[in-house]
């Protein structure tokens, strides 16, 4: 639901010695309607408001948007949820979104669910670039949304829990002398939390040697820290230059000075297999990270029984409010 306001043009606009004027105006009326489309606060049924499809970049010709949902009772602290599952990322109507957001909104976290440039026209690392750059703008208007800029987290499932990691794990301080006044802005954030997300995209391997060979129809894709090569015949978004596949695996950018990172994983995941999270919480344990690993267990990927989703969001809530609302 959107509330938009029209501008109505008087008739002497539209007299003919003033039509490159009415022209004018028309073109200026329709894009302003546009924007206070996506500008407006939409009163949400359970309390809060929904501010739709927030432009927070473009690129080749497209906007990139995120929506944001903030609860009845804010407590300052943003959570970006990334839209992702194969790298592709799907626009929802926000009413229908929010039921999703209802436990983080309850416990007054303004939630922004953000969607980047999909698959299959764009990569890997074009997605991660749009996701870093919703955190930059989030952080630069941060007290528009009324949020504090030094308690942000994130999360997301598979290919979001992927990026997500890497928000965590791979952020910077902005460029300073960027004309972009987005790009000068830090992208850190200050929680991370990732569902049965790959943690290493550097390795193109055949079922065999580090690959379980138990695996004939090839289903499981991410696997003991390699992508089997029928991952990139499903998911196009692998189809980048293998030179980059270093500079977006999780696992590559682990150190000390890491956000807390809860990861959370099903036991029966037949897609991107458990160890990739036993990889990188060994890794970020190693570096004395705030980390934990919450297995659930015979929960498959996707968390698509009630009772796993149940578990993996009270932990998602949990390490939120641990890590952000008592600082």
């Amino acid at each position: 639901m959107r509330v938009c306001v029209g501008v109505r043009l008087s008739s002497a606009d539209t007299a003919p010695e003033k039509e490159n004027t009415m022209r004018t105006l028309t073109r200026t009326a329709v894009w302003t309607l546009t924007v206070f489309c996506l500008a407006t606060p939409v009163q949400a049924q359970t309390g809060g408001s929904i501010v739709p499809d927030v432009v927070y970049g473009h690129k080749d010709g497209m906007a990139l948007t995120f929506d944001v949902f903030t609860p009845a009772d804010p407590n300052g602290v943003g959570i970006f949820n990334m839209v992702s599952g194969g790298w592709v990322s799907r626009w929802t109507p926000p009413d229908r979104a929010r039921p999703r957001y209802e436990m983080l909104l309850g416990r007054g976290f303004t939630v922004f669910a953000v969607r980047h440039g999909s698959s299959p026209r764009f990569t890997v690392p074009e997605a991660y670039a749009d996701v870093r750059r919703a955190v930059r703008f989030v952080r630069l208007h941060a007290e528009t949304y009324g949020v504090d800029p030094d308690r942000l987290g994130v999360y997301g499932g598979s290919a979001g829990g992927h990026l997500s990691l890497m928000l965590g794990l791979a952020s910077d301080d902005g460029n300073p002398s960027a004309e972009d006044e987005v790009l000068r802005v830090s992208s850190q954030v200050a929680a991370v939390v990732a569902y049965y997300p790959p943690v290493d995209l550097r390795t193109r391997a055949t079922p065999s040697g580090r690959f379980p060979a138990a695996l004939p129809d090839r289903s499981l894709f991410f696997a003991n820290g390699v992508v089997a090569p029928a991952a990139a015949d499903r998911f196009v978004a692998l189809d980048f230059d293998d030179a980059l596949s270093a500079s977006v695996s999780p696992i590559l950018h682990v150190s000390a000075d890491d956000p807390p990172t809860l990861l959370v994983h099903g036991d029966a995941d037949p897609l991107v297999d458990i160890n990739n999270s036993q990889l990188i919480y060994a890794a970020l344990e190693n570096e004395n990270v705030s980390t934990d690993l919450v297995v659930i267990e015979g929960a498959g990927h996707g968390f698509r029984a009630p009772e796993h989703r149940t578990k993996a969001t009270a932990a998602l809530v949990g390490w939120f409010e641990r890590h952000l609302t008592a600082r």
